[in-house]
């Protein structure tokens, strides 16, 4: 083993089924009730005791080799281990370095990278955020601004990146920037790993309509980060960075979220009187459906993704199917709650308690992210079916 903490047992040698078990198990007694299925983005400060304690047994990165210091389990248990974090309603922290930095290290890092780097993520000492999107360079990522330049040892970086969810509660930011402007635009970019406490960086949060600050401005004054950060080799960052929003695209892709949301609009229609009602009783049927067909596509394309295979273009359609059923439900949830959808706090539906609002303005925001439904529409017609432009 290179990094990490050695397991307890061998994990992978249990059923699917006995693993699932011990999993939620231990997930129940020890994941406080207080943090399930939060509607907002909670704080360090607010769940990262739970993170380290996941750190402390070896379970902070069920998708990574053993070696690395993932659990060491096969591709199938790694959803179980996924399935069962969404089924409590686990919420997450700043952990683009478990999903994003460590497998592109893994994959693209030197020896020396990995060993600089790797701990920290698997000891939550280190959290990251991503530095992609900006002003007028969200979709079309390929025309970002943000440049930098070689002085000496150090690459130092000029630039502002938007939308950089939890940068507030970060420590590391991983950028992509344009190391030269002279050639085509996807090909002058170049992926960096950068210290936040680094001299020159600014992070101002960003209010939310629910009042959260979940995303930031970041902005880069002349930041210096050594030449031993660029990941991947020069002007290499977007064959990189197309690595990891196919891996995000399928994290969006959960049904998890849907099927909360589903569950939630079943539960406010029962308090409402409303489930023999035949149109919502049609809407409804319409929605369930759309939920269990998106569990089935789920499922293959996460299996191709957690077993190391190459995911091709037409996994956008899965972040497509998964964003905009989570936005039906939200809707229908919206109009079923009827005047307790225009309270901003959470409201009482029997003995629980549901923030109506929260639900309906998260499910605008998946839509947008990780490349907006309509450029994946884009993506399938000029890749996958090889329309016109």
């Amino acid at each position: 083993m290179k990094f990490g903490i050695e397991q307890e047992i061998d994990w992978d040698v249990l059923s699917d089924e006995d693993f699932r078990q011990n999993v939620r198990a231990f997930f129940e007694e020890n994941y406080p009730p207080n943090l399930r299925h939060v509607q907002r983005r909670l704080q360090w400060s607010e769940n990262g005791s739970w993170y380290q304690r996941l750190a402390s047994k070896g379970w902070i990165a069920p998708n990574w080799p053993a070696e690395y210091g993932g659990i060491g389990i096969s591709p199938k248990k790694q959803l179980i281990y996924l399935d069962e974090q969404e089924r409590i309603g686990m919420g997450r922290f700043a952990d683009h370095g478990i999903h994003m930095v460590g497998p592109v290290l893994i994959k693209y890092g030197t020896p020396e990278q990995q060993e600089r780097y790797l701990p920290g993520i698997l000891s939550c000492e280190h959290r990251w955020c991503q530095g992609y999107s900006e002003p007028n360079a969200g979709s079309d990522l390929a025309s970002l601004r943000t440049s930098a330049s070689i002085e000496g040892d150090d690459y130092v970086i000029n630039g502002h990146k938007i939308w950089t969810s939890m940068a507030h509660d970060c420590t590391h930011i991983y950028v992509l920037a344009r190391t030269d402007a002279n050639v085509k635009k996807q090909m002058g970019i170049s992926f960096l790993l950068v210290d936040l406490a680094t001299p020159g960086i600014t992070i101002r949060p960003i209010k939310n309509l629910d009042g959260g600050e979940e995303f930031c401005e970041v902005f880069f004054d002349n930041v210096k980060t050594h030449k031993s950060n660029l990941v991947g080799g020069l002007n290499n960052g977007w064959t990189v960075a197309k690595s990891l929003l196919g891996f995000e695209r399928i994290f969006i892709g959960s049904p998890k979220l849907p099927e909360y949301a589903l569950q939630m609009l079943r539960h406010i229609a029962q308090e409402r009187r409303m489930t023999a009602d035949p149109i919502f009783q049609d809407k409804y049927a319409q929605l369930q459906l759309d939920v269990e067909h998106l569990s089935v596509i789920y499922q293959k394309y996460a299996e191709i993704a957690t077993s190391g295979g190459n995911l091709k273009s037409d996994v956008s359609m899965l972040k497509i199917w998964a964003t905009e059923t989570y936005q039906k439900i939200a809707d229908l949830l919206f109009e079923t709650a009827g005047p307790y959808a225009a309270i901003r706090q959470t409201s009482e539906f029997g003995k629980d308690s549901r923030s109506v609002l929260s639900a309906y303005y998260n499910a605008r925001l998946p839509t947008i992210y990780s490349g907006t439904n309509e450029i994946q529409r884009d993506i399938i017609a000029k890749q996958v079916l090889e329309l016109p432009a």
